[in-house]
């Protein structure tokens, strides 16, 4: 028998659920087909002894999640699906403006007001709490310093007044729990 851990709602992990032999090939089969599609899409090599070393690289990876024990209902990479790509091309767009907010910071200094806030993360699971702290500290001009589960905060440190703004206004962490999916 596969038992795997469970996430309650506060995203706290308690072994012992057992998931069923379907739900287990689906995560393996979903996480095999992502890394297959990544590894074709970054290699932009296709070559026999190329497609048995990336077949291999994909097997031991599957294995070692197996052996890990990390693939699971929150870990499964099916989930993310569409909403992925489309919260990348969101996050890149923030980027470009955040790099254009700092550039202009770096040719006029008298903007630069640095500040360390704490904000709520209030996304389920910790995936997407780590997901949105990632997210923040891509961002120029800002770097998480701090995640705190327990509490459900991040501390940040930001460059630019407009930066903490944007933060608090809390765009970033509601796009972050929109790409968790459904509850």
């Amino acid at each position: 028998q596969l038992y795997c851990r469970t996430v309650t709602k506060r995203g706290n992990w308690q072994p012992g659920a057992e998931i069923g032999r379907f739900s287990r090939m689906r995560y393996f089969i979903s996480l095999t087909l992502l890394l297959g599609i990544l590894w074709l899409g970054l290699s932009g090599v296709y070559k026999p002894l190329l497609f048995v070393l990336g077949a291999a690289s994909i097997a031991l990876v599957v294995w070692l999640t197996e052996r890990m024990e990390v693939l699971g209902a929150e870990h499964d990479p099916a989930t993310l699906s569409w909403r992925l790509p489309v919260y990348w091309i969101w996050l890149m767009g923030q980027v470009i403006l955040a790099n254009l907010a700092v550039a202009r910071a770096v040719l006029d200094p008298r903007r630069i007001r640095p500040r360390l806030i704490t904000i709520p993360a209030a996304q389920r699971t910790r995936v997407a709490q780590v997901t949105y702290g990632n997210s923040i500290t891509l961002t120029p001009g800002t770097v998480t310093t701090r995640l705190d589960s327990a509490a459900s905060q991040l501390e940040i440190h930001a460059l630019l007044p407009e930066a903490v703004a944007d933060l608090e206004a809390g765009e970033m962490g509601r796009r972050v729990s929109w790409l968790e999916g459904p509850s």
